[in-house]
């Protein structure tokens, strides 16, 4: 699932200098389960965000609204008649969310509060740990279910670089080595054989927009 972060107060802050009435659009998505942008995380940025201008005697006034959805246009059609309210919009969904709430809203300034950062994992509460970089060609097939993109220092396809040592990277030796991770799963698994293969360099796909398109419920 996709997960998020709150960008710096000071970034925020600046963004909003210029306007006087502001919504914060939540999102019950991603960013809702990963703690980053529901109604609470709404709720709490504007009781910060308020006391924060009230302190340099700027007049601002800030609302509340969570979608079910930011990245579906249909549950935006619900915000019609409360945008055209208001100044400027900030929003705690992904960037994806953003995106399309500044397409529905051309007119309206729409600033992102949240930094996307990866598809990733839970470990525990408010620990998540990046496991994909959505770079649109999977390999984890070959690799024992290790993405090598998003675990490996140097997204390197055929083994380990040599700098691996004792288990760890050699960019930081805390972080165990994604390849020497693969090649264990892989034996441990009678797999060897899949990590002679050699894999061409990614054809990155993400340079121009990519549409998904599920064909069987055309």
């Amino acid at each position: 699932m996709i997960k998020a972060k709150q960008k710096p107060f000071e970034e925020i802050v600046h963004s909003l200098e210029r306007y006087g009435r502001i919504l914060n659009v939540g999102c019950g998505g991603c960013t809702s389960i990963c703690l980053a942008g529901g109604q609470k995380e709404v709720d709490l940025l504007n009781d910060e965000l308020e006391t924060f201008f009230k302190q340099t005697a700027c007049a601002k006034t800030f609302s509340a609204y969570t979608v079910e959805r930011a990245c579906n246009m249909k549950f935006l059609t619900e915000l019609d008649m409360v945008v055209k309210d208001f100044d400027a919009v900030i929003s705690m969904a992904c960037s994806a969310g953003v995106q399309l709430i500044a397409e529905k809203f051309p007119s309206k300034p729409v600033f992102p509060v949240l930094n996307t950062i990866a598809v990733g994992v839970d470990r525990s509460l408010g620990v998540y740990e990046e496991r994909c970089r959505v770079c649109g060609d999977c390999v984890i097939g070959y690799t024992g279910g290790i993405c090598p993109i998003s675990r490996c220092a140097k997204n390197l396809f055929n083994g380990p670089c040599g700098g691996a040592g004792q288990g760890g990277c050699e960019v930081n030796r805390e972080v165990p080595c994604a390849w020497i991770q693969i090649y264990d799963r892989l034996r441990e698994q009678d797999r060897l054989d899949d990590i002679l293969e050699i894999k061409p360099v990614m054809q990155w796909q993400d340079q121009v927009q990519r549409s998904v398109v599920q064909e069987k419920y055309l």
